[in-house]
């Protein structure tokens, strides 16, 4: 549903203003239908590894190891695997591992300290002494997501704050497969949200030109259609729930 949104943003956007559409580039029907057969291998990737996933086959993390053999097939396939292409993978994957590793490490001494000096149970009886509704509360706890996505990086956030927030959440009765994927939209929402969402600087920071504001202008669209996805899952819970209640 969100790739959807995201795809009519990007129509009515460019409709409203035929710059950002860049420069138009015609293709006959018939060459637009053969490319569609490049988009074979990744969608056989994805099947494999949500598929075994779905199917109880793996865990994530063994359907993760088949996605990586369908890929280094792939590559063979295409004669693109190579030593040098593996090497300057595993170098990025250990690079990689090892600031996950320190993202958790700091995580689980904070989580340690917070716990030592009873901010949890603090926090959670500050909210529950607002008084505020279960609907205010989850909009209080939205805001303070959104605001704390302008300074941390997704995964430390997440760490940092799911086994504080989800007791309460859960405690208010809501669902806690609805309230991770509500929190999913909310970590992706902050990092583009201007005036100082981190990713706002990363795709500045590869820009061969131009300036932040023109980076902050293209995302509101974005950010209005993620906002928009927000109040729907809180408004409909079930589009959230639907699919995952199908297969359990």
């Amino acid at each position: 549903l969100l790739a959807l949104m995201f795809m009519a943003t990007v129509v009515v956007a460019c409709l409203y203003k035929r710059d950002w559409g860049g420069e138009t580039v015609t293709y006959a029907w018939s060459e637009r239908i053969a490319s569609l057969i490049h988009l074979v291998p990744p969608i056989l990737i994805f099947l494999v590894v949500v598929g075994s996933i779905y199917a109880g086959w793996a865990t994530p993390t063994e359907a993760a190891s088949l996605g990586v053999i369908a890929a280094l097939v792939l590559a063979a396939y295409h004669r693109s695997l190579s030593f040098r292409m593996l090497q300057e993978v595993f170098r990025g994957t250990m690079r990689t591992t090892a600031i996950i590793m320190l993202i958790i490490i700091s995580a689980v001494f904070l989580n340690f300290v917070l716990s030592a000096i009873g901010l949890t149970t603090q926090l959670a009886d500050f909210i529950v002494s607002l008084g505020l509704s279960p609907l205010g509360t989850l909009l209080l706890i939205v805001a303070f997501y959104l605001l704390l996505g302008c300074f941390m990086e997704t995964f430390s956030m997440l760490i940092t704050t799911a086994t504080i927030v989800t007791p309460i959440v859960v405690s208010m009765g809501y669902d806690p497969v609805w309230f991770g994927i509500l929190l999913m939209v909310l970590l992706e929402t902050a990092l583009i949200t201007p005036p100082i969402g981190i990713n706002l600087f990363v795709v500045q920071s590869i820009r061969s030109r131009g300036r932040l504001k023109d980076v902050m202008i293209g995302a509101l669209p974005f950010v209005l259609t993620m906002f928009t996805m927000v109040a729907l899952l809180i408004a409909y819970p079930q589009l959230a729930l639907w699919l995952p209640q199908q297969f359990y």
